[in-house]
């Protein structure tokens, strides 16, 4: 490999590294005879599998110039930073000789925009076209599409990646034009609109051709960074639930504000990246997804802001005292994922286990039910706890706020936003 390619790599790697979008593929494709590489069950970018794997790919930029300005972005114009500009023939040469030596096992590409969204957005086009035409390159490619790309270049490029992606990167319009004053969210959900008509539109293709060719398979994505702005937590999960009932939409990431450019004053100061309030981001997204709860039930104009010392479905169940204890072997599906301690899994264990007998604290343990929450919040079969209406809430919070936890550190906290 060429000294300068590696220089480049190395510069492009270090500016794709604040992008977090990217996580398991969401596609299964096995791999083919003639072909290089696989995408079938597994995730990418520093995921697990279920057998302890950690699966990889190339995170790089095509370029880290930009004809932006973004206060937030350490690739900004206006920054001093080393620029650097990889050619689209050594792009697509580094991919497939770093799988060839099994470094990584798929793609992830962004860039700076340069000349014009379409310029660029073309760029990243050849690159995964010849990928996938010229090298047979079968493996996982996760594409950033350009803000105020046009449609027919989205088009093109969900023909060859697995995941299209485009960043909201500041939950409120009015703040994004602030720190952003080039981009709006129009330029942001258009392209995110013409990702979901190819999507479903290949979906309908693909009912009556067997063969017609799949778009974007495994959805599209978007990120979001927490505490650049004064956007409270209701405000960010009420965006967020809104871009989830969109069909495609598969993954909402939030990523903690790093403060990269100290100079410029309409960012706030940061001792370090608010990381619990972004756990607890992911937490409350999680429930969104797959626990049946609603926005304003975790957060709402009372509680604009997550609890960080305890988890948001903990925080729901202090809140409604009323709606505990749960009896086991009576309560209904939606019910039992409310309760501390119980997750999907073992709700499902549950409510097939009861069948066959009541069921006890020694059977919920067994089905993996974490007693030392659910202990208050639920009644079975021979359990004497006292529960959340014996005790009180705060007695409950006191009792499970993990030692060490009980006071934020305040290198943890968000210092108040500069005038």
């Amino acid at each position: 490999m060429k000294e300068s390619v590696l220089k480049k790599l190395k510069i492009l790697a270090e500016s794709a590294k604040y992008d977090v979008s990217c996580a398991s593929s969401g596609t299964s494709r096995s791999g083919k005879k003639g072909e290089l590489g696989s995408a079938a069950g597994w995730g990418i970018c520093h995921s697990f599998t279920e057998d302890g794997r950690c699966i990889s790919l190339l995170k790089i930029m095509l370029t880290n110039n930009c004809m932006y300005d973004c206060a937030y972005c350490i690739n900004r114009r206006s920054n001093d930073v080393p620029r650097t500009t990889l050619s689209v023939s050594e792009l697509v040469e580094l991919t497939i000789e770093f799988y060839r030596r099994n470094y990584i096992e798929g793609l992830f590409l962004s860039s700076g925009v340069v000349r014009s969204p379409d310029y660029t957005m073309e760029r990243l086009v050849r690159v995964v076209k010849d990928l996938r035409l010229i090298h047979r390159f079968h493996g996982y490619i996760h594409l950033k599409s350009i803000p105020g790309a046009s449609q027919d270049l989205v088009n093109e490029a969900g023909l060859y990646a697995d995941r299209l992606s485009v960043n909201i990167e500041i939950p409120n319009e009015e703040s994004l034009r602030t720190l952003a004053p080039e981009k709006d969210f129009k330029s942001v959900f258009t392209p995110m609109k013409y990702i979901q008509q190819g999507v479903l539109r290949s979906k309908e293709e693909r009912q009556v051709f067997r063969h017609a060719p799949r778009f974007a398979p495994a959805g599209q994505s978007t990120q979001m960074i927490v505490g650049a702005t004064a956007d409270s937590d209701h405000d960010i999960l009420r965006l967020s639930s809104a871009l989830y009932s969109r069909p495609t939409m598969k993954r909402v990431y939030y990523s903690g504000y790093i403060h990269v450019n100290s100079y410029d004053t309409r960012l706030p100061m940061l001792r370090q990246p608010p990381l619990v309030r972004e756990n607890r981001l992911y937490q409350a997204d999680w429930l969104l997804r797959f626990y049946q709860f609603k926005v304003d039930e975790i957060v709402d104009d009372s509680y604009p802001n997550l609890d960080l010392e305890i988890d948001p479905k903990l925080a729901w169940a202090l809140r409604h005292p009323e709606q505990f204890p749960v009896d086991i072997n009576r309560a209904d599906y939606e019910m039992l994922l409310r309760v501390p301690g119980i997750g999907v899994k073992s709700a499902k264990l549950i409510v097939a286990s009861r069948h066959f007998s009541r069921l006890g604290s020694y059977d919920l343990k067994k089905i993996g039910v974490v007693m030392k929450k659910a202990q208050y919040f639920i009644t079975c079969r021979e359990l004497a706890s006292p529960t959340v209406n014996e005790l009180t809430p705060l007695a409950i919070r006191t009792l499970l706020i993990p030692k060490g936890r009980k006071k934020i550190d305040n290198d943890q906290l968000e210092l108040p936003f500069q005038d």
